[in-house]
Protein backbone atom coordinates (compact mmCIF):
# COMPACT_ATOMS: atom_id res chain seq x y z
CA UNK A 1 0.00 0.00 0.00
CA UNK A 2 1.04 3.27 -1.31
CA UNK A 3 1.80 6.16 1.60
CA UNK A 4 -0.26 8.80 1.63
CA UNK A 5 0.81 11.62 -1.38
CA UNK A 6 -1.46 15.34 -0.54
CA UNK A 7 -0.99 17.98 -2.60
CA UNK A 8 -2.16 21.38 -2.13
CA UNK A 9 -2.04 23.71 -5.63
CA UNK A 10 -1.92 27.25 -5.08
CA UNK A 11 -2.43 30.20 -8.05
CA UNK A 12 0.52 32.60 -8.30
CA UNK A 13 -1.08 36.14 -7.27
CA UNK A 14 -4.29 34.53 -8.70
CA UNK A 15 -6.61 37.90 -9.65
CA UNK A 16 -3.31 39.39 -10.93
CA UNK A 17 -1.91 36.79 -12.97
CA UNK A 18 -5.45 36.38 -14.80
CA UNK A 19 -6.25 39.92 -15.61
CA UNK A 20 -2.24 39.80 -16.89
CA UNK A 21 -3.09 36.84 -18.78
CA UNK A 22 -6.27 38.53 -20.09
CA UNK A 23 -4.03 41.56 -21.36
CA UNK A 24 -0.93 40.62 -22.47
CA UNK A 25 0.40 44.20 -22.80
CA UNK A 26 0.48 44.41 -18.80
CA UNK A 27 3.13 41.21 -18.87
CA UNK A 28 6.15 43.28 -17.59
CA UNK A 29 4.53 45.92 -15.70
CA UNK A 30 3.84 45.60 -11.66
CA UNK A 31 -0.10 45.06 -11.30
CA UNK A 32 -2.29 45.84 -8.22
CA UNK A 33 -5.86 44.79 -8.05
CA UNK A 34 -7.90 46.55 -5.77
CA UNK A 35 -11.38 47.34 -4.66
CA UNK A 36 -12.62 51.17 -5.10
CA UNK A 37 -10.83 53.48 -3.07
CA UNK A 38 -13.85 56.27 -3.21
CA UNK A 39 -16.22 53.97 -1.58
CA UNK A 40 -13.46 53.20 1.40
CA UNK A 41 -12.88 49.64 -0.15
CA UNK A 42 -9.20 50.36 -1.13
CA UNK A 43 -7.14 47.52 -0.09
CA UNK A 44 -4.79 45.02 -2.12
CA UNK A 45 -6.30 41.91 -3.12
CA UNK A 46 -3.59 40.51 -4.91
CA UNK A 47 -0.50 42.32 -6.24
CA UNK A 48 1.75 40.63 -9.17
CA UNK A 49 5.29 39.69 -7.94
CA UNK A 50 6.80 42.35 -10.07
CA UNK A 51 4.21 44.80 -7.41
CA UNK A 52 5.68 42.37 -4.32
CA UNK A 53 9.56 43.56 -5.81
CA UNK A 54 8.51 46.89 -4.37
CA UNK A 55 7.04 45.65 -1.20
CA UNK A 56 3.83 45.75 -1.66
CA UNK A 57 1.60 43.55 0.15
CA UNK A 58 -1.91 41.79 -0.02
CA UNK A 59 -4.37 43.17 2.10
CA UNK A 60 -2.55 46.35 2.55
CA UNK A 61 -4.28 50.08 1.94
CA UNK A 62 -4.36 51.14 -1.70
CA UNK A 63 -2.71 54.53 -0.83
CA UNK A 64 0.43 52.67 0.56
CA UNK A 65 1.01 50.53 -1.66
CA UNK A 66 0.75 53.29 -4.42
CA UNK A 67 3.60 55.07 -2.39
CA UNK A 68 5.75 52.05 -2.10
CA UNK A 69 4.82 51.27 -6.28
CA UNK A 70 4.00 54.51 -7.53
CA UNK A 71 3.95 52.79 -11.53
CA UNK A 72 1.72 50.36 -10.68
CA UNK A 73 -1.29 49.45 -12.78
CA UNK A 74 -4.34 49.46 -10.54
CA UNK A 75 -7.16 47.25 -11.76
CA UNK A 76 -10.50 46.74 -10.62
CA UNK A 77 -11.00 43.24 -9.21
CA UNK A 78 -14.06 40.93 -11.56
CA UNK A 79 -14.74 38.94 -9.26
CA UNK A 80 -17.26 36.70 -11.79
CA UNK A 81 -14.05 36.07 -14.42
CA UNK A 82 -12.07 34.82 -10.96
CA UNK A 83 -14.53 32.41 -9.89
CA UNK A 84 -15.34 30.87 -13.68
CA UNK A 85 -11.58 30.52 -13.85
CA UNK A 86 -11.15 28.56 -10.35
CA UNK A 87 -14.16 26.47 -11.65
CA UNK A 88 -12.08 25.95 -14.61
CA UNK A 89 -9.10 24.70 -12.80
CA UNK A 90 -10.85 22.42 -10.72
CA UNK A 91 -12.10 20.79 -13.93
CA UNK A 92 -8.49 20.43 -14.62
CA UNK A 93 -7.30 18.69 -11.20
CA UNK A 94 -10.37 16.48 -11.79
CA UNK A 95 -8.07 15.34 -14.77
CA UNK A 96 -5.67 13.79 -12.54
CA UNK A 97 -7.53 12.54 -9.62
CA UNK A 98 -11.25 12.10 -8.19
CA UNK A 99 -9.91 13.29 -4.77
CA UNK A 100 -10.14 17.39 -4.98
CA UNK A 101 -10.99 19.31 -2.69
CA UNK A 102 -11.52 23.69 -2.70
CA UNK A 103 -9.90 24.96 0.09
CA UNK A 104 -10.38 28.61 -1.22
CA UNK A 105 -11.04 30.43 -4.86
CA UNK A 106 -7.13 29.93 -5.59
CA UNK A 107 -6.42 26.80 -3.01
CA UNK A 108 -7.18 23.18 -3.06
CA UNK A 109 -6.50 19.87 -2.15
CA UNK A 110 -5.87 16.46 -4.20
CA UNK A 111 -4.95 13.44 -2.93
CA UNK A 112 -2.92 11.78 -5.90
CA UNK A 113 -1.96 8.46 -3.97
CA UNK A 114 -3.64 6.17 -6.18
CA UNK A 115 -3.09 8.88 -9.12
CA UNK A 116 0.54 7.28 -9.44
CA UNK A 117 -0.24 4.92 -11.18
CA UNK A 118 -1.33 6.11 -13.97
CA UNK A 119 0.77 9.69 -13.75
CA UNK A 120 4.19 8.63 -12.20
CA UNK A 121 5.80 9.83 -9.20
CA UNK A 122 4.38 12.85 -7.28
CA UNK A 123 7.32 15.75 -8.85
CA UNK A 124 5.97 14.39 -12.24
CA UNK A 125 2.11 14.85 -11.37
CA UNK A 126 3.24 18.00 -9.62
CA UNK A 127 4.73 19.31 -12.92
CA UNK A 128 2.67 18.05 -15.25
CA UNK A 129 -0.69 20.13 -13.32
CA UNK A 130 1.43 23.56 -13.32
CA UNK A 131 2.27 22.70 -17.29
CA UNK A 132 -1.29 22.15 -17.84
CA UNK A 133 -2.62 25.02 -16.04
CA UNK A 134 -0.20 27.23 -17.31
CA UNK A 135 -1.16 25.96 -20.98
CA UNK A 136 -5.32 25.98 -20.37
CA UNK A 137 -5.29 29.29 -18.18
CA UNK A 138 -2.18 30.81 -18.26
CA UNK A 139 -1.66 31.10 -15.05
CA UNK A 140 1.87 29.99 -12.86
CA UNK A 141 0.95 26.73 -10.30
CA UNK A 142 2.73 26.57 -7.12
CA UNK A 143 2.55 22.55 -5.61
CA UNK A 144 2.82 22.00 -1.59
CA UNK A 145 3.55 18.19 -1.39
CA UNK A 146 3.16 16.17 1.97
CA UNK A 147 1.85 13.42 3.47
CA UNK A 148 -1.01 14.95 4.69
CA UNK A 149 -2.66 18.18 4.22
CA UNK A 150 -1.09 20.31 7.06
CA UNK A 151 2.50 19.43 5.48
CA UNK A 152 0.95 19.40 1.84
CA UNK A 153 -0.15 23.19 3.59
CA UNK A 154 3.27 24.29 4.93
CA UNK A 155 5.13 23.15 2.17
CA UNK A 156 3.55 25.23 -0.58
CA UNK A 157 3.02 28.53 2.07
CA UNK A 158 6.38 28.17 3.59
CA UNK A 159 8.78 27.04 0.76
CA UNK A 160 6.84 25.84 -2.75
CA UNK A 161 5.67 30.17 -3.21
CA UNK A 162 9.70 30.88 -2.59
CA UNK A 163 11.02 28.20 -5.02
CA UNK A 164 12.02 28.73 -8.31
CA UNK A 165 9.86 25.93 -9.87
CA UNK A 166 7.16 26.39 -7.33
CA UNK A 167 7.10 22.40 -5.98
CA UNK A 168 7.96 21.77 -2.58
CA UNK A 169 7.72 18.43 -0.89
CA UNK A 170 7.27 18.49 3.27
CA UNK A 171 7.29 14.68 5.03
CA UNK A 172 8.65 13.53 8.29
CA UNK A 173 12.01 13.02 6.84
CA UNK A 174 12.44 16.77 6.22
CA UNK A 175 10.51 18.54 8.92
CA UNK A 176 13.56 19.22 11.74
CA UNK A 177 15.34 20.71 8.86
CA UNK A 178 12.80 23.02 7.33
CA UNK A 179 9.68 23.45 9.10
CA UNK A 180 10.90 23.37 12.90
CA UNK A 181 13.16 26.11 12.17
CA UNK A 182 10.45 28.79 11.29
CA UNK A 183 9.01 31.36 13.42
CA UNK A 184 6.15 30.22 15.28
CA UNK A 185 3.74 32.46 13.55
CA UNK A 186 4.61 31.17 10.07
CA UNK A 187 2.58 27.72 11.27
CA UNK A 188 -0.68 27.04 9.90
CA UNK A 189 -3.30 28.20 12.47
CA UNK A 190 -1.21 30.46 14.73
CA UNK A 191 -3.31 33.81 14.80
CA UNK A 192 -1.56 37.05 16.59
CA UNK A 193 -2.87 36.83 19.76
CA UNK A 194 -1.51 33.10 20.10
CA UNK A 195 2.03 34.26 18.71
CA UNK A 196 1.73 36.27 21.48
CA UNK A 197 0.86 33.84 24.20
CA UNK A 198 3.20 30.99 23.33
CA UNK A 199 6.16 33.55 23.20
CA UNK A 200 5.35 34.06 26.53
CA UNK A 201 6.09 30.50 27.23
CA UNK A 202 9.38 30.82 25.35
CA UNK A 203 7.87 29.11 22.36
CA UNK A 204 9.41 31.15 19.54
CA UNK A 205 9.82 28.03 16.83
CA UNK A 206 7.54 25.69 15.49
CA UNK A 207 10.03 23.09 16.33
CA UNK A 208 10.41 24.86 19.70
CA UNK A 209 6.37 24.09 20.21
CA UNK A 210 7.05 20.40 18.65
CA UNK A 211 8.83 19.83 21.57
CA UNK A 212 7.23 21.53 24.23
CA UNK A 213 5.53 19.18 26.78
CA UNK A 214 2.00 17.99 25.75
CA UNK A 215 0.42 17.99 28.76
CA UNK A 216 1.28 21.88 29.65
CA UNK A 217 -0.50 22.86 26.41
CA UNK A 218 -3.21 20.28 27.47
CA UNK A 219 -3.41 21.73 31.04
CA UNK A 220 -3.61 25.57 29.11
CA UNK A 221 -5.86 25.26 26.05
CA UNK A 222 -7.58 21.48 26.63
CA UNK A 223 -8.07 20.25 22.82
CA UNK A 224 -6.83 23.25 21.32
CA UNK A 225 -3.20 22.57 22.66
CA UNK A 226 -3.03 19.24 21.66
CA UNK A 227 -4.06 20.03 17.96
CA UNK A 228 -0.77 23.30 18.18
CA UNK A 229 1.14 20.34 18.96
CA UNK A 230 0.25 17.58 16.84
CA UNK A 231 0.50 21.03 14.25
CA UNK A 232 4.15 21.61 15.33
CA UNK A 233 4.47 17.62 14.56
CA UNK A 234 3.26 17.40 11.19
CA UNK A 235 0.26 14.86 12.65
CA UNK A 236 -3.33 15.43 10.61
CA UNK A 237 -5.39 12.92 10.10
CA UNK A 238 -8.16 15.03 8.30
CA UNK A 239 -8.80 13.43 4.58
CA UNK A 240 -9.14 15.31 1.28
CA UNK A 241 -12.86 15.40 0.52
CA UNK A 242 -15.15 16.44 -2.26
CA UNK A 243 -18.39 16.94 -0.02
CA UNK A 244 -16.41 20.08 2.61
CA UNK A 245 -18.88 22.32 1.47
CA UNK A 246 -22.02 20.01 1.21
CA UNK A 247 -23.27 20.69 4.91
CA UNK A 248 -22.68 24.32 5.72
CA UNK A 249 -22.30 25.30 9.33
CA UNK A 250 -23.88 28.77 9.02
CA UNK A 251 -24.40 31.50 6.42
CA UNK A 252 -23.66 35.49 6.66
CA UNK A 253 -23.13 38.24 5.14
CA UNK A 254 -20.43 40.72 6.01
CA UNK A 255 -20.24 44.09 4.94
CA UNK A 256 -17.34 47.42 5.53
CA UNK A 257 -19.25 50.32 4.63
CA UNK A 258 -18.57 53.26 2.59
CA UNK A 259 -18.04 55.62 5.60
CA UNK A 260 -18.39 55.79 8.96
CA UNK A 261 -22.20 55.35 10.37
CA UNK A 262 -23.09 56.80 13.39
CA UNK A 263 -26.80 57.24 13.19
CA UNK A 264 -29.01 54.30 14.54
CA UNK A 265 -31.37 54.47 11.67
CA UNK A 266 -28.74 54.16 9.12
CA UNK A 267 -26.94 51.44 11.11
CA UNK A 268 -30.76 50.06 11.05
CA UNK A 269 -31.06 50.49 7.03
CA UNK A 270 -27.86 48.11 6.61
CA UNK A 271 -28.68 45.48 9.55
CA UNK A 272 -32.21 45.16 7.32
CA UNK A 273 -30.38 44.69 4.20
CA UNK A 274 -28.18 42.66 5.81
CA UNK A 275 -31.12 40.10 7.07
CA UNK A 276 -32.53 39.87 3.92
CA UNK A 277 -29.62 39.06 2.71
CA UNK A 278 -28.79 36.19 4.89
CA UNK A 279 -32.36 35.01 4.56
CA UNK A 280 -32.35 34.59 0.77
CA UNK A 281 -29.15 32.67 1.02
CA UNK A 282 -30.29 30.54 3.65
CA UNK A 283 -33.86 29.55 1.52
CA UNK A 284 -31.84 29.21 -1.52
CA UNK A 285 -29.87 26.37 0.25
CA UNK A 286 -32.85 25.38 1.79
CA UNK A 287 -31.47 25.86 5.47
CA UNK A 288 -33.42 27.38 8.86
CA UNK A 289 -31.53 28.75 11.71
CA UNK A 290 -31.93 29.10 15.50
CA UNK A 291 -28.86 31.03 16.19
CA UNK A 292 -28.41 35.05 14.70
CA UNK A 293 -24.81 36.32 15.45
CA UNK A 294 -23.62 40.31 14.82
CA UNK A 295 -20.31 41.50 14.57
CA UNK A 296 -19.91 45.24 14.66
CA UNK A 297 -16.66 47.11 14.28
CA UNK A 298 -15.32 50.73 15.18
CA UNK A 299 -13.32 53.00 12.67
CA UNK A 300 -10.06 52.82 14.72
CA UNK A 301 -7.06 50.07 13.61
CA UNK A 302 -5.02 50.71 16.44
CA UNK A 303 -7.58 50.78 19.51
CA UNK A 304 -10.45 48.28 18.35
CA UNK A 305 -13.89 49.01 19.02
CA UNK A 306 -16.65 46.73 18.38
CA UNK A 307 -18.72 43.87 19.86
CA UNK A 308 -19.59 39.95 18.38
CA UNK A 309 -22.45 38.50 20.16
CA UNK A 310 -25.04 35.99 19.26
CA UNK A 311 -28.97 35.61 20.24
CA UNK A 312 -30.74 32.00 20.38
CA UNK A 313 -34.10 32.25 18.95
CA UNK A 314 -37.33 30.57 20.30
CA UNK A 315 -37.53 28.92 16.71
CA UNK A 316 -35.40 28.38 13.37
CA UNK A 317 -35.82 31.00 11.03
CA UNK A 318 -35.42 31.67 7.46
CA UNK A 319 -37.30 35.09 7.65
CA UNK A 320 -35.38 38.50 7.18
CA UNK A 321 -37.62 40.36 9.74
CA UNK A 322 -37.14 37.65 12.05
CA UNK A 323 -33.41 37.79 11.79
CA UNK A 324 -33.63 41.90 11.49
CA UNK A 325 -35.45 42.13 15.04
CA UNK A 326 -32.59 39.60 16.51
CA UNK A 327 -29.64 41.62 15.72
CA UNK A 328 -31.80 45.06 16.52
CA UNK A 329 -31.77 43.57 20.10
CA UNK A 330 -28.40 42.55 20.09
CA UNK A 331 -27.29 45.93 18.55
CA UNK A 332 -29.02 48.49 20.70
CA UNK A 333 -27.88 46.08 23.78
CA UNK A 334 -24.25 45.93 22.72
CA UNK A 335 -23.52 49.45 20.78
CA UNK A 336 -21.31 51.88 22.26
CA UNK A 337 -22.21 54.76 20.46
CA UNK A 338 -18.80 55.18 18.54
CA UNK A 339 -18.97 55.33 14.48
CA UNK A 340 -19.31 52.07 12.93
CA UNK A 341 -16.85 50.87 10.38
CA UNK A 342 -18.28 47.11 9.46
CA UNK A 343 -21.26 45.16 10.06
CA UNK A 344 -21.81 41.23 9.56
CA UNK A 345 -25.17 39.44 10.32
CA UNK A 346 -24.22 35.29 10.30
CA UNK A 347 -27.07 32.05 10.69
CA UNK A 348 -25.86 29.39 12.52
CA UNK A 349 -27.15 26.22 14.15
CA UNK A 350 -28.64 25.16 10.62
CA UNK A 351 -31.33 22.64 9.77
CA UNK A 352 -33.09 21.18 7.03
CA UNK A 353 -36.45 23.66 6.31
CA UNK A 354 -38.17 20.89 5.00
CA UNK A 355 -39.83 20.15 8.29
CA UNK A 356 -39.99 22.33 11.43
CA UNK A 357 -42.07 23.42 14.24
CA UNK A 358 -45.06 25.69 13.61
CA UNK A 359 -45.57 28.26 15.80
CA UNK A 360 -49.25 29.08 16.62
CA UNK A 361 -48.98 32.89 17.26
CA UNK A 362 -46.67 33.10 14.01
CA UNK A 363 -48.20 33.57 10.93
CA UNK A 364 -45.09 31.13 9.13
CA UNK A 365 -47.38 29.84 6.37
CA UNK A 366 -48.17 33.79 4.94
CA UNK A 367 -44.70 34.85 5.43
CA UNK A 368 -43.24 31.38 3.46
CA UNK A 369 -45.68 32.18 0.17
CA UNK A 370 -44.59 36.03 0.64
CA UNK A 371 -40.95 34.99 0.36
CA UNK A 372 -41.64 32.32 -1.81
CA UNK A 373 -42.69 35.59 -4.49
CA UNK A 374 -40.18 37.85 -3.54
CA UNK A 375 -37.48 34.84 -4.25
CA UNK A 376 -38.75 34.14 -7.80
CA UNK A 377 -38.44 38.31 -8.58
CA UNK A 378 -34.96 37.77 -7.39
CA UNK A 379 -34.45 34.88 -9.46
CA UNK A 380 -36.00 36.27 -12.49
CA UNK A 381 -34.99 39.74 -12.26
CA UNK A 382 -32.23 40.50 -10.26
CA UNK A 383 -31.57 41.18 -6.49
CA UNK A 384 -32.87 44.99 -7.24
CA UNK A 385 -36.19 44.62 -8.94
CA UNK A 386 -37.52 44.50 -5.71
CA UNK A 387 -36.09 46.51 -2.54
CA UNK A 388 -37.59 48.19 0.22
CA UNK A 389 -37.92 51.76 0.36
CA UNK A 390 -35.63 52.13 2.97
CA UNK A 391 -32.74 51.62 0.99
CA UNK A 392 -33.48 54.26 -1.18
CA UNK A 393 -32.00 56.31 1.73
CA UNK A 394 -28.47 57.66 1.43
CA UNK A 395 -27.44 54.83 3.95
CA UNK A 396 -29.17 52.08 1.59
CA UNK A 397 -26.34 49.84 0.13
CA UNK A 398 -28.43 47.52 -1.99
CA UNK A 399 -27.39 48.83 -5.36
CA UNK A 400 -24.16 48.64 -4.88
CA UNK A 401 -23.68 45.19 -3.42
CA UNK A 402 -25.89 44.01 -6.31
CA UNK A 403 -22.95 44.72 -8.32
CA UNK A 404 -20.67 42.31 -6.01
CA UNK A 405 -20.14 38.44 -6.15
CA UNK A 406 -17.96 38.12 -2.53
CA UNK A 407 -18.17 41.97 -1.40
CA UNK A 408 -15.82 42.93 -4.64
CA UNK A 409 -17.22 44.24 -8.31
CA UNK A 410 -18.08 41.19 -10.98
Amino acid sequence: MKKKVIFLVDMQSFYASIEKADHPELAQQPVIISGDPERRSGVVLAACPLAKKHGVQNASRLWEAQKQCPQAIILRPRMQLYVDISIKITNILNQFTDLVEVYSIDEQFLDVTASQHLFGEPLAIAKNIQATILNKVGIKARVGIGPNKILAKMACDQFAKKNKDGIFQLDFDNIEEYMWKLPIEKMFGIGRRMEQHLKRMGIRTIGHLANFPLHILKKRWGINGEVLWQTANGINHSPVTVKTHDQQKAIGHHMTLPRDYNRLEDIKVVLLELSEEVARRARFKDYMGGTVSLSVRGTSFKTPTGFQRQLKLTTPTHFDLDIFHAVCLLFQKYWDGLPVRSIGVTLSQLQIAQQYQLNLFNSELKKEKINQALDFVYLKYGPTALIRASSLNEAGQAFHRAEKIGGHYK
